[in-house]
């Protein structure tokens, strides 16, 4: 196993992501799935430079991405751009992306229980062709119920995994699993070999080690199955509004460089923009809390 992290939940250039994350311990990047941001030529350059690989990527799906619409149109998109997400990390040598089906936030079915698992599993069916064409692994990830209607634990994901191929996987995340599963370890060994992915933030969404998870015994128990991928740092810290608030200065008060979309994915996931140095501090606290146990 190596530490790795995704880099949606903060806007910034990609070189003061990969200084920073070089400089407590990681080894790769999830990068944000969003191909037109990045030339993938120029990435493939600072990854190099700064000595760190792309490990992949995981599906935003804000806006109308959406694997199980109702609307043809608009799963067709959908699709589109799951494999643009595809090339470009097959681009950047990268292994994996992590396949967030539904539209994040849409909590409402579009059609029956029957008519959503055609179009969600027909849809996958065409990225994972996509994926194998290109050299990259599928893996359905899971969220809580808060954020999706369609897959919430793992057994879910591992069904739509098993309707596509053998050969598709399934991400776990650990804010997730800690919400949903009746027991996060026996959902971990469950999916077992099937496991190509594992996310890491504390049952709080602050960085691992800042909430109450056992992170000792996830370690062992993704050992037990052989896991040896990436635990991948994806904290989305609440943002405390009240004179309780902990960390007065978390919210970045000028935000530049980042979309009215992205803005609102993050807002979505009741967080805001962060200012560098309670991001860096996160960062920091995940590498000190899980190095330890992977090394």
């Amino acid at each position: 196993m190596h530490l790795s992290t995704h880099n949606w939940m903060r806007a910034e250039p990609l070189e003061v992501t990969l200084k920073r994350i070089k400089k407590f311990g990681y080894e790769s990047i999830e990068i944000s799935g969003e191909p037109e941001q990045y030339k993938t030529k120029e990435t493939r350059a600072l990854l190099k430079e700064h000595g760190i690989r792309c490990w992949g990527a995981v599906t935003l799906m804000l806006g109308e991405r959406n694997l199980a619409a109702r609307d043809q149109g608009q799963r067709e998109r959908s699709v589109q751009y799951v494999k643009d997400v595809l090339t470009m990390i097959s681009e950047l040598d990268g292994e994996i992306i992590t396949l967030v089906p539904a539209t994040v936030g849409k909590v409402v079915p579009d059609g029956t229980e029957e008519e959503e698992w055609k179009w969600v599993v027909d849809a996958t069916r065409e990225c994972f062709t996509h994926a194998k064409k290109v050299g990259v692994k599928i893996a359905v990830e899971p969220l809580n119920r808060f954020e999706t209607y369609l897959f919430n634990r793992g057994a879910q994901a591992l069904a739509l995994a098993d309707a596509v191929s053998p050969e598709c996987g399934v991400c776990l995340d650990a804010y997730h699993i800690h919400m949903e599963e009746f027991n996060v370890h026996d959902a971990i060994r469950q999916v077992g070999k099937r496991l190509f992915d594992f996310h890491v933030a504390d049952n709080n969404r602050f960085a691992a080690g800042l909430g109450q998870i056992d992170w000792p015994r996830i370690v062992q128990t993704l050992r037990e199955v052989g896991y040896d991928g990436a635990l991948t740092n994806e904290f989305v810290a609440p943002v405390d509004r009240t004179p309780a608030a902990p960390y007065p200065d978390m919210v970045e008060r000028h935000p530049v460089d980042i979309s009215p979309e992205q803005l609102k994915f993050i807002q979505d996931h009741g967080s805001s923009v962060l200012t560098e140095k309670f991001y860096t501090d996160q960062m920091r606290i995940t590498a000190e809390t899980l190095l330890p146990l992977v090394k």
